[in-house]
């Protein structure tokens, strides 16, 4: 029966893994042309820093107000809702946009992402085994990072013939796809908290209560102080240099491939050998190049570099997320998960405004160094963490289950 039981859940995981691949499609495709897409309204480079910044704290208050809906209720449904709305949000940016809508629009998409997030982490780690978490996020960061390979290219290609409404257009048709492939696969979820803590400060509290709690959410939000680079600011700076959107599509393409390569093969590693030396290594080799890329001036070089730290972050990305499902038990994930969720934000949002202050100021290459000193004190901290075995912790279970 434990046999069967295995099969069947990495068979859910399957499903779910390929349902989020036309998710991640869709939205990987109007992220490449994002920032460009906002910059095609301020001209400048920190006025879309800026923005994006307020988007980003309403995504963190999301996160918080989210709490007491995300416990009550089936985690399938509200992610249901939430990429229905980024569906018909594309599809009304493919057909319509000026930088009022951008505004309105986006603080909604804040907001449901922040939902879409929530509740398919919560519906992943629900359909996993306590021994599988490394693995089954590696899988799905796997299929995810899968369509970030394919979508900028696609991306990069259509807006550079057409422009941006066919991207858009495109996004939400993919998007719908998925909700049609959930139908399809009828992954259900009804699993509600029998209580519901609407004090959210108290649940804030709790949650930084505990040294273990607070350096995932470090290690989380760090994760996403090096996407801001990526996905923010190099689009621009690739822009602003004179090469076309097509490049920032190969680019923000090759930055997935070592992820799409190697992270599987790190999340199963995470879960046999531990989450320290894995999060230390990644965390120091983003360091190391981000500052490198300061001292060169030829484009495609830094490009490379960027590339080749995607090592890095293969290491960190779908381990930090296992990490914090390792050191919570099951009746505190409704709970804490959405505050920890806001690690994906609050680390956007210190990547994404100290960096435009700084190019008010600077030159553009003095972000690396910012980014590359953020990855070394990142780097050092992870080294408190408590390391989490999964294989031996599986073990232990069993031999307990023997001697009875």
């Amino acid at each position: 029966m434990h046999i069967r039981h295995r099969k069947r859940g990495l068979k859910t995981i399957t499903k779910v893994g390929i349902f989020y691949l036309f998710v991640s499609l869709g939205i990987s495709l109007v992220s490449t042309i994002w920032a460009i897409y906002l910059e095609s309204f301020f001209h400048k480079a920190s006025s879309v820093g800026f923005l994006t910044s307020f988007f980003t704290i309403v995504g963190i208050l999301s996160y918080l107000v989210l709490i007491p809906i995300v416990e009550k209720r089936s985690k399938t449904k509200l992610l249901i809702s939430s990429i229905l709305f980024f569906a018909i949000s594309y599809f009304i940016f493919s057909v319509y946009s000026n930088i009022y809508l951008v505004i309105i629009l986006g603080t909604f998409l804040a907001v449901f992402s922040s939902l879409r997030i929530t509740s398919f982490g919560l519906l992943v780690r629900d359909k996993t085994s306590d021994k599988s978490v490394a693995k089954n996020e590696g899988l799905i960061y796997t299929l995810f990072n899968v369509a970030w390979l394919v979508g900028p290219l696609v991306a990069g290609y259509i807006s550079r013939i057409y422009g941006f409404s066919p991207v858009f257009l495109l996004g939400s048709v993919l998007i719908l796809i998925s909700l049609f492939s959930l139908n399809f696969f009828k992954v259900t979820d009804n699993r509600k908290s029998k209580k519901v803590d609407h004090n959210l400060l108290k649940i804030i509290f709790e949650f930084f209560s505990k040294k273990d709690r607070i350096f995932a959410y470090i290690i989380s939000g760090a994760v996403n102080i090096w996407w801001a680079l990526i996905y923010i600011y190099i689009p621009i700076y690739i822009i602003e240099n004179g090469y076309g959107s097509f490049v920032v599509g190969i680019f923000l393409s090759g930055v997935i491939i070592p992820l799409v390569l190697f992270e599987y093969h790190f999340g199963r590693l995470a879960g046999k050998k531990g989450f320290k030396k894995l999060f230390f290594t990644g965390f120091i080799l983003l360091a190391v190049l981000s500052i490198l890329c300061f001292f060169i001036s030829n484009m495609y070089l830094i490009l490379s570099l960027l590339v080749i730290a995607s090592i890095g972050m293969a290491m960190i990305e779908s381990t930090t997320e296992a990490y914090f499902f390792d050191i919570i038990n099951k009746k505190q994930r409704d709970r804490y998960y959405g505050v920890y969720n806001t690690a994906v934000d609050v680390g956007h949002f210190i990547g994404v405004l100290p960096a435009a202050l700084i190019l008010i100021f600077l030159p553009f290459k003095s972000i690396f160094v910012f980014f590359g000193l953020m990855m070394i004190f990142i780097s050092f901290l992870s080294l408190k963490i408590k390391d989490v075995y999964e294989f031996r912790r599986e073990r232990g279970k069993e031999n307990i289950k023997n001697n009875k």
